[in-house]
């Protein structure tokens, strides 16, 4: 990343259905307060000019909650208050969260005309009845007619979100989807293993038995078939669960892993600017009153320590297949890996979870499959 260079990123909470496993600030049956929430979406943006006028903005990501089930000229306002506002870089990529279902021709047509050059396809599995047990409102063949008509329209970058380890997902259900996907020849590709999150419908369902989940083993062999099926198919694994044809690594996300800088607008949303973290309120109503009030939404926000900044570096360096760049951390902290971590790297070298050249730290195999006990360990050296 570049100096003084940001993302931007932009919550729309409202869902045409609510999955039962989500657990984001996402709701359904409020489309009444579409044009409330837009309003005081653009307000907080507004207000926000002047904190990232120094900011060059690297990439943009509308997320939700559904962004496609929200109004398309809403979509546009929000773009043109982003030119309007911010330094928009150039080769900016832009995406947008999309669902089967939300979508047809003529929308996708108007998303890329407004600037959006990349989606992010909600497909999750590919066999209807494991599509109903989620609590997804599409089927397969909306998938593909969705991926024809952005083609069509000229979209050269798509990526598609799959999950596994679903209730009662067989292995070759698992095989099935990453062929049929892959057949469709998209650029990117995010493998996800189910987590079940308390408070959701789901988490219910599992927990007084209407529902089981497959067993670690089972689990586990999913992810080792992905990562190699889509080898196979030219997909470059660069985070535990993210692949991409040369050239197409998600811009955006990869800040994330980096610990880099970013800005969040809507319901939710969290930041990090400045040493700072902050987030706003989840609930829409909650959210557009204090927009009205305050100008802002902000619930919390807090300083990030150096030796929170160095771990938190660590911990989401790690989910790279490249790991933790040496010289960028060396750069950053004013000190090597070793000066703060040499005991810890030793011996989780010697366990075979992490593995170490001239340029970076990263996770053998192994330790992908135990991470949170990689974690654990450099945990433990925070000051």
């Amino acid at each position: 990343m570049k100096d003084g260079e940001i993302g931007i990123y932009i919550h729309i909470p409202f869902c045409m259905k609510k999955c039962l496993y989500c657990d984001f600030p996402s709701y359904a049956g409020v489309k009444w307060q579409m044009a409330p929430y837009l309003k005081a979406l653009l307000k907080e943006m507004k207000a926000a000019r002047d904190e990232i006028a120094d900011y060059n903005i690297g990439s943009i990501y509308i997320g939700g909650g559904t962004p496609t089930f929200f109004k398309t000229p809403y979509i546009s306002s929000i773009m043109e208050t982003c030119t309007s506002l911010f330094n928009i870089d150039g080769a900016a990529e832009v995406t947008i969260e999309a669902n089967p279902g939300t979508l047809n021709k003529e929308r996708l047509k108007v998303l890329r005309e407004m600037g959006i050059n990349r989606l992010s396809i909600g497909v999750q599995a590919w066999q209807t009845g494991l599509l109903r047990t989620l609590g997804r409102i599409h089927d397969s063949n909306q998938v593909i007619s969705d991926i024809d008509w952005a083609r069509e329209v000229g979209f050269e970058n798509i990526s598609v979100d799959l999950m596994f380890g679903l209730p009662n997902q067989t292995f070759d259900q698992w095989a099935e989807t990453l062929d049929n996907v892959c057949n469709l020849d998209v650029e990117h590709v995010s493998a996800y293993s189910l987590k079940v999150e308390e408070g959701t419908p789901l988490y219910t369902m599992v927990a007084n038995g209407t529902l089981e989940l497959v067993d670690e083993d089972t689990e586990r062999n999913m992810y080792h078939h992905g990562i190699s099926f889509l080898k196979s198919k030219g997909y470059i694994q660069y985070e535990i669960s993210n692949f991409a044809k040369e050239g197409y690594r998600s811009r955006h996300n990869l800040r994330y892993w980096k610990n880099g800088e970013y800005i969040g607008f809507g319901c939710g949303a969290h930041s990090y600017l400045r040493g700072m973290r902050r987030y706003n309120y989840p609930q829409i109503e909650k959210y557009i009153d204090t927009i009205e009030k305050r100008g802002h939404a902000i619930a919390d926000s807090e300083y990030v320590g150096k030796d929170i900044e160095r771990f938190e570096t660590v911990m989401m360096g790690l989910r790279l297949m490249e790991g933790v760049n040496k010289r960028e951390f060396l750069e950053r902290f004013g000190n090597s890996l070793d000066f703060y971590y040499g005991d810890v790297i030793l011996k989780l070298k010697t366990d075979g979870l992490l593995r170490e050249d001239d340029t970076s730290i990263c996770l053998t195999m192994r330790g992908m499959d135990i991470q949170n006990t990689v974690l654990l360990a450099f945990l433990d050296y925070m000051e």
